[in-house]
């Protein structure tokens, strides 16, 4: 009897090259600056369209169009998208695909803030996280305070799909204090102190080793001042990304960057969105703006 054996050998899976890789290339080859999406109804207006779903793609797809490859990233405020409903949400996952279809490098954070725990947590995965998803960038931000751990399904789906996280830590909003600045108690105290601290510490647990940083980052307000050393938060040793809002129209400029990350200024994507597109609606004038924007960022934070 003749024929080919069918082989038992499985075929080698190829992983995705992980978030954190493809995010320091990105910054260093278009500076570490991130344009965050943010469709405010006065902004639209100023763009001179109507607050309503299709000013929302026109002025969404405006920005994709005019900035792919041109900086590190966007960050579509999932927010701004869901108050218009269903429609909005399409609009959204339409931004994702326009970011994903340009090829530019120009990677996607999806700032939706998401955290919860067990089945619902996992959901939330799939929907932001998993391979095939339309709402899936290249990284969400999520919401630790119902315990890092509660994150297990969201850090874990994103490893397997080359994904990142960006975990909120030290945010520049008045009330963010009564939380991050608390300190904990038993055997949680050794990692820093505070939740801050401790979040901190979390991150760095799972970016161990990686090269050149991992692909779990931290939001960290870029106007937070002294908060970093206040609540004894090691961004040095958390080898990922540090997410940092508050550049340019809300008043962090170099010296800030200084003082807030210090020695961790390196790993630092400085996120900026009136600052740039209030340029708009000039695709001109826009690419000028953010090209200044990720200008001042890499003489802040680079060299």
């Amino acid at each position: 009897m003749s024929g080919t054996q069918p082989s038992s050998v499985e075929p080698a899976v190829t992983r995705p090259e992980p978030f954190g890789a493809r995010l320091a290339a990105a910054m260093d080859e278009q500076g570490p600056l991130c344009v965050g999406i943010d469709p405010h109804a006065s902004l639209l207006q100023a763009w001179g369209l109507r607050d309503d779903v299709d000013g929302l793609r026109e002025f969404s797809l405006r920005v994709v169009d005019a900035l792919g490859g041109k900086v590190a990233a966007f960050k579509p405020q999932a927010a701004f998208f869901e108050r218009h409903g269903s429609r909005g949400l399409a609009v959204l996952e339409e931004v994702i695909a326009a970011a994903r279809a340009a090829g530019s490098g120009t990677l996607t954070i999806v700032d939706a803030k998401r955290g919860d725990i067990g089945s619902t947590m996992g959901a939330y995965a799939e929907a932001f996280l998993a391979e095939g998803s339309p709402l899936a960038g290249d990284a969400l931000t999520v919401s630790p305070y119902l315990g890092f751990g509660s994150l297990a399904p969201a850090v874990d789906l994103a490893a397997a799909t080359g994904r990142g996280l960006f975990v909120l830590c030290l945010t520049s909003n008045k009330e963010g204090f009564e939380v991050q600045h608390a300190r904990t108690e038993g055997p949680e105290a050794a990692l820093g102190g505070t939740v801050a601290a401790l979040m901190a510490a979390r991150a760095a647990v799972l970016n161990a080793g990686a090269q050149p940083m991992g692909s779990v980052g931290l939001v960290v307000g870029a106007t937070i001042g002294d908060a970093v050393g206040a609540t004894g938060t090691d961004l040095v040793a958390v080898n990922g990304p540090l997410l940092a809002p508050g550049v340019g129209a809300q008043g962090a400029g170099e010296r800030e960057l200084a003082t807030t990350f210090g020695d961790a200024r390196r790993n630092v994507l400085a996120s900026s969105s009136r600052a740039v597109l209030a340029a708009g609606p000039d695709l001109d004038a826009l690419v000028r703006a953010a090209r200044t924007a990720a200008r001042e960022a890499k003489t802040a934070l680079r060299d």
